[in-house]
């Protein structure tokens, strides 16, 4: 009886550790990166030189930078505009809020630069 026992104590050990482990949680995804704004920058900004963009609207209100790559914010009554120098030229420019077609609003950064020219 003892042999009995220990045999079937055996086997469900046994069956134990040949059942599968439980699956690892699910890994949460990350959040996808948000589409890229549309084109539509105003021409007249991009490869402008970072000096002509601080003569045009002012010391920037904000500068982050990244190595060789600068962003440059300037903020308006009712807008901000965002510029995104890659060495020392601007190669990008946003604005918020922009319209559905462009990623700049022409409106605000004449709004922008008038602001400048009334301080100076």
């Amino acid at each position: 009886m003892l042999l009995r026992s220990s045999c079937l104590i055996f086997a469900l050990l046994a069956a134990g550790c040949a059942a599968k482990a439980p699956a690892p949680p699910p890994v949460p995804s990350a959040s996808a990166i948000p589409a890229a704004p549309p084109r539509g920058e105003p021409g007249q900004y991009l490869n402008m030189p970072a000096a002509a963009l601080q003569a045009a609207f002012g010391k920037p209100a904000f500068v982050r930078k990244d190595g060789a790559t600068e962003m440059w914010r300037y903020d308006g009554q009712n807008c901000r505009a965002f510029f995104f120098l890659y060495g020392a030229a601007v190669r990008h420019v946003e604005t918020l809020p922009h319209g559905a077609q462009n990623a700049a609003d022409m409106e605000c950064l004449i709004a922008l630069r008038a602001g400048v020219a009334k301080t100076s």
